[in-house]
Parts: structure tokens; sequence; C-alpha cells
């Protein structure tokens, strides 16, 4: 049995503020706190917690891990398969963190979009007075992939700027006020012909992997557009580049890639009515703000054998919030 002073809590990373070290020290009285941004594979092998991916080459040698908390809302990117399969080590995220700017961008891009905001801008550049007629928000249908907290945040959102909302989750029947009706995912297609803008919201699973696909584009009317905010990974590049090319969708704005960064020559920076943001929708100070308060409270829970907030569920990648 280890001696409670062998113990060690390990932050990778992240800087924590002044205020943040204090508050992790008060509460972790029984271990050794260590915060640094490039921990050594050995430091990160002694360690019981760890807050911060560590490499999956790393995860068999780490006997002592029994918890692992990253500082991303998603897990995908961090849940490797060694990960997956270390029965002892339970995953916690920070879901929830980046609710608020998450859904600010897909709303800036919808808005974008639909005021034809290229156009705007170039006019600008060429000191043109170019006016012209464009739509509005109000009284058009958003159609919310994801109910999670970034899609709840966009629904009301969403609702404030007079929008009809559909949503489609795996429990549909899990209602969420401002949503009108709920799909499932084997009514997608169905969900998809509501919408003047479908935005994805869901975390990368292998549920929602190519989960937007050609099906679903050509569900869609021509008129309309789609926003993500969430995984590059969880729309088909090549559909939705044929999609747009070929007139049978009005418009897309991507703030997640299945490549990123983008490559210069990549097909995104010149497709027809596309806007492309540089996955920086959710990159603000209150989003490390969100994520520290989630794992400074996860520590309290820890430590009093409370059960921990955001779990990931391994198999399926989701947290259970």
């Amino acid at each position: 049995m280890r001696r409670a002073a062998e113990r060690r809590l390990v932050v990778s990373q992240v800087a924590l503020d002044d205020e943040a070290v204090r508050r992790l020290h008060g509460l972790a009285t029984d271990f050794d706190v260590v915060v640094e941004r490039a921990p050594s594979a050995e430091l990160l092998a002694s360690a019981e917690v760890v807050a911060g991916r560590i490499d999956p080459e790393l995860v068999p040698a780490a006997s002592a891990l029994r918890w692992n908390h990253l500082w991303t809302a998603g897990a995908d990117a961090d849940l490797s398969a060694e990960m997956r399969t270390a029965e002892q080590v339970a995953v916690t995220s920070s879901a929830g963190n980046g609710a608020v700017p998450l859904a600010e961008h897909a709303l800036m891009l919808m808005l974008m979009l639909d005021r034809d905001a290229p156009r705007l801008l170039t006019a600008q550049r060429k000191r043109s007075w170019d006016r012209f007629r464009h739509p509005e928000l109000a009284g058009q249908t958003v159609g919310v992939v994801g109910m999670g907290a970034a899609g709840q945040d966009l629904v009301g959102k969403a609702r404030a700027f007079h929008l009809r909302v559909v949503g489609l989750r795996n429990r549909p029947e899990v209602a969420v006020p401002g949503v009108e009706r709920m799909y499932g995912p084997d009514d997608i297609l169905a969900f998809a012909a509501e919408c003047d803008y479908l935005v994805v919201a869901a975390p990368l699973t292998p549920q929602t992997q190519g989960m937007i696909d050609a099906r679903v584009l050509a569900a869609m009317r021509p008129t309309a557009a789609l926003v993500n905010v969430s995984r590059g990974e969880i729309i088909d590049d090549d559909a939705l580049l044929a999609a747009l090319t070929e007139g049978r969708l009005s418009g897309a704005g991507l703030d997640a890639h299945t490549v990123e960064p983008l490559p210069a020559d990549s097909p995104w920076w010149t497709a027809p009515g596309v806007i492309v943001t540089p996955h920086n929708g959710a990159t603000t100070p209150q989003t490390l703000d969100r994520a520290v308060a989630i794992f400074l409270e996860n520590v309290e829970r820890y430590v009093d054998g409370r059960p921990l907030r955001n779990l990931v569920d391994k198999s399926s990648g989701y947290a259970l919030v």
C-alpha cells in the first residue's frame, strides 16, 4: 500500500494562475502537487492523478494512475486505445467549458452566411457601395445536432433571434426547452429536410463520425447552409464539397476541419459559399477558466470519494455530465 506522502497529482498543458494553484494545494493536501506545462515521462508515470493529455505509449507504464482529466470538452482526440482499455483509470473531460463561445460562434457564422458577409467585406476593400437585399434569420429553422451544453446554449440564443429550432440527439425522448421537435439518429433525413441552417454541435464519437454524409446533404434544401463548430470528421468532406460546388447547398460556415491546420492548397479556402475559421470558436479566456473550475471541483470530489463530474464513457466517448 502506498503511503499518502507518495501520492502525486500532476497538472500539465495549461498554466494555472496563482489562485487556482493555491486552491489546488488546499484541496489535495495528501498529494505531492506538481504543475508543469510539459512534465517528463517519468513524472507522469508516477502520478495517481494527471490533468492533461497522456501520450498513449506512457499509459501501460503508469501503474499508479487512477484519474486522468482532459482540458478539452470532447474526449475524442485524447481518449487513446490504451486509455480505453485501462480499466483502473477514470477519465473526465471539461465538457461544457466552451458552450457559450461555441454557441456564439455558430450564431456568428449563421449571420455571416445569411447576410453574405464575404460580399460586404469585399465591397469594403474595394470601397464599393454595394447595397443588396438579403434574408433575415427570424422565422427560419435551425436544426441543432447534439444537445450537450453547446447545443442547448445555441437553442436559447437562436430563440432570442426568433428562429424556429429543431434538434437531433441520441435520446430524442429527452426534451429541451425551446426545441420544437426532437429527432433521433434514425430520422436524420427528415431532420435535415426541415433545416435552413444545420448546425453540428455534437462530439466526435464512433456513432457521429461521418454522420453528415451525402444522404443527409441531399435531404437539405438548396437554399440551406451547414455550420460546424464541433469536429470536422463528423462531416463527409467530399460530399459537402460536391454539394456546394454543384449548387445543391447555399453555403457552409466551418470552424472545424478534418485536417487542421488547413493546408494552403485545401479546397475549403476557395469553395463557393464557404466561410472558414481556424477552429477557434471556443478559444476564450473564460473557456479555460471554466475548465479549471471543473477540474478543481473534481479534485474535491476525488479526495472525498464522491462521483466525478463529466466522467467519460470510454465505449461511447460521451461525458456523463
